[in-house]
């Protein structure tokens, strides 16, 4: 009981620092340099950058009814951290606001823009990947995707996302357009490649943050040297192997299919064991994620 506790509120701490965490990132890198970010957190972007209505009220209007939404048809607990990230991200923005960060701002001023937008993305793909760790979403689209996903499972939940944010990224090309001395308007595609590279990046970040680091690789070996090569994966890798007993279709000989998993740094090393031996054949596969007893060698 104590132990699940624990981590209860280690899930609530991790997600009020990220929610705390993408609050200065809005400040910091964002706002300041007219482009809009993913989602629906992106249309109140440009609904401050054209009214002065705050993010943090915005966000708050959008993602309390998704929450509730959340609640009811998704999941109980993926609506309630997420209404707690929201809340914690809404107020966290609404106090760095009245408090004032111009000193700390990267305010591009039009040019290089490309650095800010680079480090919003990165810090904004921490906090994505971090959110769905925990069962928890920033709100928005992400709670719209996942909802579209459960009663039409045949969309996939990243396909409606990029959609949506497809959307935002094409309106933004109308909200930041300037109007010169004569009152023309002036349309630019750049707010729509910041919008794009914003998107890559952060998705590239959060899905590393959420499979990368548990990637591992699986080896299938056919072999006539099954217990040498099995004892070297052992000595040398730390790692076991599953036999199975085989017969080639081609001659009936008898030999043995290996199943390894390693980690990704020990490839190089498995591949100069099987180089030993003759009548090995292998391929490998990537594996997205491990489970059960899989540990980490150094």
């Amino acid at each position: 009981m104590k132990s699940s506790k624990a981590k209860i509120t280690l899930t609530y701490v991790g997600i009020f620092l990220v929610a705390v965490l993408l609050a200065f990132n809005y400040q910091l890198f964002i706002v300041k340099n007219d482009f809009a970010p993913a989602g629906l957190n992106g249309i109140a972007t440009m609904i401050q950058y054209k009214t002065g209505f705050s993010i943090g009220y915005m966000s708050l209007i959008i993602n309390i009814p998704l929450c509730i939404l959340a609640y009811f048809f998704i999941d109980k607990n993926f609506a309630k951290h997420s209404l707690f990230f929201c809340l914690t991200y809404s107020f966290s923005y609404i106090l760095l606001q009245d408090i004032g960060l111009t000193a700390f701002q990267y305010d591009a001023q039009g040019h290089d823009t490309v650095f800010p937008v680079i480090l919003s993305g990165v810090i904004s793909g921490v906090v994505y990947g971090i959110c769905f760790m925990n069962n928890a979403s920033t709100g928005g689209t992400d709670i719209i995707s996942k909802y579209v996903s459960k009663i039409k499972p045949h969309l996939n939940f990243f396909y409606v996302t990029f959609t949506l944010n497809a959307i935002v990224a094409v309106t933004s090309f109308f909200v930041y357009a300037r109007v010169d001395e004569n009152n023309s308007l002036i349309f630019d595609y750049k707010p729509v490649c910041l919008c794009v590279l914003y998107c890559f990046i952060s998705t590239f970040i959060g899905n590393y943050i959420i499979s990368g680091t548990k990637k591992a690789a699986k080896f299938t070996i056919i072999t006539t040297h099954a217990d040498e090569i099995t004892k070297d994966i052992f000595t040398e890798l730390k790692h076991g192997t599953t036999k199975i007993e085989a017969i080639g279709s081609y001659n009936n000989d008898s030999k043995t299919v290996l199943l390894c998993v390693i980690n990704r740094h020990q490839i190089t090393d498995l591949k100069k064991i099987l180089k030993r031996y003759d009548n090995t054949f292998s391929y490998s596969e990537t594996v997205n994620e491990t489970f059960g007893n899989f540990k980490k060698i150094k």
